[in-house]
């Protein structure tokens, strides 16, 4: 078992020779399940953050003097000002390292699941079901910050990130196309879908991935594609597994984002992480715009002045959420609206209204959305969206795929703007990876 966590750790740390940064310094011994559980659980400790570090692109979050220290300012400010190209020497960067790290030790445990000992069949198969979807679930964030939009480049032959797909420290390989990239996750949620068969975790195991865990990535990757039908689908399977949603008009509920919540589907990321939380503070434009009656508001979000609000989400270890049901309700009302199934999709928000507008609006909110032609309806769910989800790592990935609107930011007197339609809406990939290996170049 030492040398499992010291293969983990020396993966993750050692020199930059590499095409991946990693080059083991010792012999990998797992054998028995138990000892194959150990190697994943260390995968899902240090799996990255990554989701959570884009709210700083996004329209959601304001910084100003008053707000941020000295050493905040170095690590963040390029990051929400989007200078990809000069940053900070001490600036916040994407943890390339880390993700392939885990897509190593994901493709190791799949290729090693004959020769799993000391397991039952229905433990390995969930064992490297699990492995899947971490390789899927990796490569699903990285093409959505290092490629471009699916539905706005031809995924033929646009570039995205190198595809690994075996446990081969040696390989050195290029940029893989966005659509060969969307093809390999889909091809790990067909196997993860095979092999999970865990159908819930109990509560303090809620990080791994179940069952549902294939569906739930599928419908988030789907949507991303534009595949809207395959997006209803799985959103449908997710929705039928996890119903519950948090009921924000009673006081007897929990913060959705919450592990412990009964809408959590997979606990694995911690959301708006503190150190994000404390550098600034929820967009006032944001707040003003969300529908009188609309009880999130509150339940999101605390007045401190007219302008300045304190974020009640995330900042603590507790709020984990890499999927939950409220996201899969939305995703069916969207896919199933963009299909012109307006019906459908008015009945997956009028479930989401009634736990989270106050009842005296809610009849009139639901009248209202069956009066809306297909556009705005689709409008309507996005904002809804926007809300419901805002904060936990969607809003970056969904501005990519919808409008990519000009963002405005002012600090100190100065402005900084994100086009409409920015290039800088894909990162360019890590100077330390094309360092590592030139075949990454961009040029």
């Amino acid at each position: 078992m030492k040398n499992i966590f010291f293969l983990s750790i020396a993966l993750l740390l050692v020199s930059c020779d590499k095409f991946l940064d990693v080059q083991p310094t010792g012999k990998v011994i797992a054998k028995t399940g138990e000892e194959y559980r150990a190697l994943l659980t260390g995968v899902y400790h240090n799996f990255p953050d990554d989701r959570s570090l884009t709210t700083l692109r996004t329209d959601e979050l304001t910084i100003d003097k008053a707000t941020i220290t000295a050493e905040d300012y170095n690590a963040y400010f390029d990051m929400w000002t989007w200078n990809d190209v000069t940053p900070d020497e001490k600036s916040t960067s994407w943890n390339w390292r880390r993700f392939y790290h885990t897509i190593y030790i994901a493709s190791y445990v799949i290729e090693k699941e004959s020769e799993i000992t000391d397991a039952s069949d229905v433990s390995i198969s969930q064992l490297v079901g699990e492995a899947y979807m971490f390789r899927a679930y990796s490569y699903s964030i990285l093409v959505n910050l290092f490629g471009k939009p699916y539905t706005k480049c031809n995924p033929a032959t646009e570039l995205a990130v190198p595809l690994l797909t075996s446990a081969d420290v040696d390989a050195v390989l290029k940029r893989s196309t966005v659509e060969e990239v969307y093809q390999q996750i889909l091809s790990d949620l067909n196997m993860a879908k095979r092999k999970l068969n865990v159908d819930k975790w109990e509560e303090n195991m809620r990080y791994r991935f179940n069952a549902v865990s294939a569906d739930a990535l599928l419908a988030r990757v789907s949507l991303y594609m534009g595949r809207w039908q395959d997006a209803l689908d799985a959103a449908k399977t997710v929705v039928e597994a996890y119903p519950e949603l948090e009921d924000f008009t009673t006081s007897g509920y929990t913060m959705p984002d919450n592990y412990k919540s009964k809408e959590n589907i997979v606990s694995l990321e911690q959301i708006m992480k503190s150190q994000y939380k404390g550098i600034g503070y929820p967009n006032a434009d944001f707040i003003s715009s969300i529908t009188t009656g609309d009880l999130r508001k509150n339940r999101f979000f605390q007045a401190k002045t007219s302008q300045v609000y304190d974020l009640l989400k995330g900042g603590k270890n507790e709020c984990r959420s890499t999927f939950r049901s409220a996201e899969f309700y939305l995703t069916a009302a969207e896919a199933a609206a963009r299909l012109g199934k307006l019906d459908e999709a008015i009945g997956y928000m009028t479930t989401l209204i009634q736990k989270r507008y106050l009842a005296a609006v809610q009849t009139n909110t639901i009248n209202s959305m069956k009066s809306m032609k297909q556009d705005e309806l689709i409008d309507f769910i996005l904002e809804n969206r926007r809300v419901e989800l805002c904060f936990e790592g969607h809003r970056w990935f969904d501005l990519r795929r919808t409008t990519q609107p000009c963002i405005v930011r002012q600090y100190d007197g100065k402005t900084y703007t994100l086009e409409e339609g920015d290039s800088r809406y894909t990162m360019v990939l890590p100077r330390e990876a094309i360092s590592a290996n030139p075949l990454l170049s961009t040029e």
